[in-house]
């Protein structure tokens, strides 16, 4: 397989292990495939504990899959407050969030019907 072709079950890995790697917390993929029309087939929801945190995990996420995929995101936007950060991979969109902007919009409740799978924290 090419460096740079990823399912979306590793896309979904990698984005997962970059938001790790910055000390990212409660992760959520919200798996949308099965909700009819959708934007895209999975949401990968976090938060960190400050806009530079948030801005550190935007960064991480970026640079793994550049580095390591030559894969660059449609649009990255929300970099300017990093309250809330978006990454469009297609068919994977990444929301990073400070918690309080997380629990405002409260997507997951928004995508109630969609499958949400928790990742465990890991500290």
């Amino acid at each position: 397989m090419s460096k740079n072709i990823l399912s979306s079950e590793e896309l979904i890995e990698h984005i997962t292990d970059a938001i790790q790697d910055k000390k990212g917390k409660n992760i959520t993929i919200a798996d949308l495939r099965g909700l009819g029309s959708t934007i895209c087939d999975y949401f990968v929801i976090c938060q960190g504990n400050s806009p530079t945190q948030v801005s550190a995990i935007t960064d991480s996420i970026w640079d793994s899959l550049i580095d390591n995929h030559s894969r660059k995101p449609f649009a990255v936007d929300g970099q300017r407050n990093a309250q809330w950060v978006a990454m469009d991979y297609g068919e994977v969109l990444v929301h990073i969030f400070l918690p309080e902007t997380r629990a405002f919009y409260d997507i997951e409740h928004l995508w109630a019907d969609a499958k949400l799978t928790e990742i465990p924290n890991l500290d």
